[in-house]
């Protein structure tokens, strides 16, 4: 048996608290979906958190700055 020369996936210490995917899209021109995890600032709210990865989401592709939010999620990231 071969095993595929991959990494191996980071362990949950060095992931954030919480996962997280944002897609924007400009209809009919562009959208991007991201992904990744984050530790919200402690009394963060779900709002607070939403803002930020956005702006997070938004530096990295400016051309979105004023696109619609298609989807959003956020939850524990653990099983």
């Amino acid at each position: 048996m071969t095993t595929p020369n991959t990494p191996p996936p980071p362990d949950a210490a060095t992931q954030g608290s919480h996962q997280w995917i944002l897609t924007l899209e400009l209809p009919g021109r562009a959208a991007a979906t991201q992904y990744g995890t984050w530790n919200p600032h402690p009394g963060s709210t779900r709002h607070d958190v939403f803002v930020a990865i956005r702006q997070h989401v938004t530096n990295r592709f400016p051309d979105l700055e004023r696109a619609t939010v298609a989807f959003f999620a956020l939850e524990p990231n653990q099983l």
